[in-house]
């Protein structure tokens, strides 16, 4: 899978993407993730890529032509699947959509900044938007990289047992069940005795019931879906 991301502050995304799983899918050379510094195609002299409203209002919106350029030159070298733009006035991303986004190639991620971008980008350019939640980031950089994450560590081969991925929260709706480990009591506080038990098939059981019970305590609206 390649990845590349248009960024107006592409140093934020060099710490996540250099561990971790992320650096290992990168190091196996299953995934390949660049970065594309917005200002390089700015206008003018002072490398423009914002300016103020239509209408008049508070905050710069993101340029047209620096971003079309962008876009362009990389479309011109390879097809992408999906060219997805970070915002938080979209759907929100969920196990779903990271499970589907992990089968594609090529993906290209603009992250927005100020009041975003002018809205004939997303016209004409856009595939896909996408939200980290409900709430507004400063930039759309550490959006992306939580995509990034999302996707990336589905891709066989990336986590050493794939069975692991396969098991997390959201996979078939239910959050996950509590997971323990050594030792087995810790100042009077046990391990349930049926994951000492060694029988497998109620221990699949068990699991079931806790994850049903966790999701419809905390998130119920998933049992909806």
């Amino acid at each position: 899978m390649r990845i590349d991301i248009i960024s107006v502050a592409p140093d934020l995304l060099e710490s996540p993407f250099n561990h971790s799983i992320v650096k290992r899918a990168k190091e196996k050379g299953l995934a390949e993730i660049i970065i594309h510094d917005l200002r390089e195609y700015g206008l003018g002299n002072y490398k423009q890529i914002d300016d103020t409203q239509f209408g008049g209002g508070a905050g710069m919106v993101m340029m047209i032509e620096p971003i079309a350029n962008c876009i362009r030159k990389l479309q011109a070298e390879r097809v992408y699947d999906e060219v997805i733009y970070m915002t938080p006035d979209a759907k929100t991303l969920n196990q779903s959509t990271a499970n589907t986004l992990s089968l594609k190639e090529n993906i290209l991620i603009l992250t927005g900044h100020y009041k975003g971008v002018d809205q004939r980008i997303r016209d004409v350019f856009i595939t896909k938007e996408i939200s980290i939640g409900d709430y507004v980031l400063t930039g759309g950089e550490l959006a992306a990289a939580v995509l990034v994450d999302a996707i990336v560590r589905l891709i066989p081969g990336v986590i050493g047992d794939e069975q692991s991925a396969l098991t997390d929260s959201f996979q078939d709706n239910l959050l996950s069940p509590p997971v323990y480990t050594r030792p087995s009591d810790f100042e009077g506080n046990k391990v349930p005795e049926i994951l000492l038990s060694g029988n497998f098939p109620k221990i699949d059981d068990w699991r079931s019931e806790k994850a049903y019970e966790r999701t419809k305590n905390i998130r119920p609206d998933l049992l909806d879906e």
